[in-house]
């Protein structure tokens, strides 16, 4: 083993080590690892010059080498031992080489270990619709998309298709037969993919991200025709992610894309990562199932209002944002100054806490 490849591997077992979510190798800086959320350097790592940066990044890539040089930047999926497997972007700046590496843990865990609220177990029963996960990026979307498939998985013989960019969790066929595809190793992208999907007999689609009107378009047109498809968005809540599909089409397009949602959306699911006052992180979940009332809403261009239905159903399994920062509070796993920090309507919040 080179220099390198064994001060490769004691980075990542650092990071394993310290249960990072992310590391971080730049021109200029420490290694860094992201911990709970905070980016921590590795003290006893040297400061990496442009040479030491590129030697590590050429290292991850291997094969790849030529194909970064050319593009200029790289997704893959980096297998460490049997250990873990790191989503890695390999990118430039200023001229430098630098990579971010996302820990991609081994074992796919369950909706009640991420701790997340009991009622998205619906999710899994579901036989067709579109479901989308949405939050930042970094806050477990496709941790949640990967256990919400694992319970199909365990619980309904299926045939599922995931779509990804690069492959992240591996899936373990056991009721269900799973097939993953990878962007750039088994197809050339994600509209290819979705194009050929239907005829490929699938029941359950995910596809790791809503990138492109093409994209969304066909993932509606597969929810349509009696498939459930799942995937991931960067938006803040259930208004702002109908809002979003809908506008990344041109105007002329909008009225049959609002129409195909308001017919296929089943549920939207937002959720951010928070300090755990214990240690750790625990999630912070909206969660909208569609009805009738949400169905109207987003035909008649008032997805502003499906905030109102999230807050007036509770029976039916759904909850707001602010509801369930309260609940985490009450509980004693986060502080209210978290719970503030991470709210999109702050008098409320306090209004509630307050009571």
């Amino acid at each position: 083993m080179s220099t390198i490849e064994q001060e490769l591997e004691d980075l990542l077992l650092n990071t394993l080590k310290l249960n990072a979510s992310d590391l971080h190798l730049s021109v200029g800086y420490k290694p860094a690892v992201r911990v709970d959320g905070n980016l921590l350097p590795l003290e006893d790592f040297s400061v990496l010059t442009a040479e030491h940066a590129g030697e590590l990044a050429f290292s991850l890539l291997g094969e790849r080498k030529d194909v970064f040089l050319e593009k200029k930047e790289i997704d893959f999926s980096y297998a460490f031992r049997d250990l873990a497997r790191f989503r890695v972007n390999v990118f430039l700046e200023k001229g430098f080489i630098s990579s971010a590496l996302r820990l991609i843990p081994s074992k796919i865990r369950t909706l009640g270990e991420l701790n997340l609220p009991p009622a998205l177990h619906k999710i899994s029963k579901l036989k067709q619709g579109f479901i989308l996960l949405t939050g930042p990026s970094g806050h477990g979307k496709s941790t949640t998309l990967a256990a919400l498939i694992d319970e199909i998985n365990h619980e309904r013989a299926e045939h599922i298709i995931t779509i990804e960019d690069p492959i992240e969790y591996l899936f373990v066929g056991n009721k269900s037969i799973v097939n993953q595809r990878e962007i750039g190793n088994d197809t050339k992208s994600f509209h290819n993919a979705l194009s050929s999907i239907l005829r490929e007999d699938p029941n359950v689609i995910m596809i790791g991200e809503m990138r492109d009107p093409e994209t969304i378009a066909v993932a509606l047109t597969a929810a349509e025709t009696g498939h459930l498809v799942l995937s991931s968005l960067h938006t803040n809540n259930a208004s702002q992610t109908v809002d979003r599909i809908i506008d990344v089409f041109p105007p002329e397009q909008q009225n049959q894309i609002r129409l195909q949602l308001a017919n296929t959306l089943s549920a939207i699911i937002s959720q951010r990562l928070l300090p755990r006052i214990s240690g750790g992180r625990i999630p912070a979940t909206e969660i909208m199932f569609s009805n009738s009332a949400v169905s109207n809403l987003i035909r008649e261009a008032k997805a502003h209002q499906i905030d109102l239905v999230i807050e007036t159903s509770l029976e039916n399994g759904m909850m707001s944002l602010n509801r369930n920062l309260d609940e985490l509070i009450r509980r004693g796993e986060i502080t209210s100054e978290v719970a503030m920090a991470y709210t999109l309507n702050p008098t409320e919040l306090q209004t509630r806490i307050n009571q």
